[in-house]
């Protein structure tokens, strides 16, 4: 998920040709408040007039609780934005109070239920309530973790082995798995450190997460690298998958692969691999049945 400053056309205007599987334009952090309105109506025409192709278009609104958030999700529900990104979430009142307001303007535009919404989780009460937040709506898609935020209400610094983050980002990953939705960790700022980076993401994918928030196109590569299976566990992947087919054909409830027994968290990964390996374009939804 590629973050992109909502107050720049240029880049609202190229960020899809990079290839990132969402694209999030900005409307909170990274604008002023005095070019809130410009910016508002800038990720309206991008959303209606730039083909975006099937990329998934996230915008990330100010909160409700501020002077632009109710007119944010006017214009970008409007424009037909497919996932709303709620900043600063703490509880699960405050996600049924956007999805009011998200089913009144499809109400108005007659197109209510398209719209989804992700939590961005950055307070050590947000993380509490983790799961509370992950359920509050049937929209919900997705959780988030914000780290610069969450760091700074635990007083403490980032760091580059992350030590700070992991009770957080394990909470967000388990909270998603829970509620059965998908789970997103936060952005890498320095682009010099290509090297932690990279560990940072292989960390993640190793906690369970869904994939990672970026700030530039640099970092898109290194993203699919790591989460794309390789080789020999999609091979491994598609002979379960197989073991699985051929049991079934049977009417047989024990799956065996190489004189050995297959149990369900076995399976459970193979189509997980499978999943990826689709997702990352490596093999075909054909290739896959």
């Amino acid at each position: 998920m590629m973050f992109v400053p909502g107050n720049n056309p240029g880049m609202m205007a190229d960020a899809h040709i990079y290839g990132p599987d969402s694209i999030m334009l900005d409307l909170e952090d990274s604008v002023t408040m005095a070019e809130k309105d410009a910016a508002r109506l800038l990720v309206h025409n991008a959303l209606k007039t730039i083909d975006y192709g099937n990329t998934e278009m996230v915008v990330r609104i100010n909160p409700l609780s501020t002077p632009y958030g109710r007119k944010d999700v006017e214009a970008v529900v409007k424009a037909g934005v497919d996932v709303i990104r709620m900043p600063k979430t703490e509880t699960a009142d405050e996600v049924r109070e956007l999805e009011a307001e998200i089913l009144k303007v499809e109400t108005e535009i007659g197109r209510v239920g398209e719209t989804r919404i992700m939590a961005a989780i950055e307070s050590a009460l947000g993380i509490v309530n983790a799961y509370a937040i992950a359920t509050a709506s049937e929209r919900m898609m997705g959780i988030a973790l914000g780290a610069e935020d969450y760091s700074a209400n635990l007083k403490t610094n980032r760091t580059p082995g992350g030590a700070e983050l992991l009770l957080a980002r394990e909470q967000i990953v388990v909270a998603a798995r829970a509620a059965g939705i998908a789970c997103f960790d936060t952005v890498y700022s320095n682009l010099d450190d290509m090297e932690t980076f990279r560990k940072e993401v292989e960390l993640i994918k190793t906690l369970g997460f869904d994939g990672k928030s970026i700030i530039n196109p640099r970092q898109i590569e290194v993203v699919n690298s790591v989460f794309t299976p390789t080789e020999k566990e999609i091979t491994k992947a598609r002979a379960v998958v197989a073991a699985i087919r051929e049991a079934q054909a049977k009417g047989s409830g024990v799956i065996s692969l190489n004189g050995k027994m297959v149990d369900r968290p076995v399976v459970l990964r193979a189509e997980r691999t499978i999943a990826l390996a689709v997702a990352a374009g490596v093999i075909s939804e054909e290739e896959a049945l």
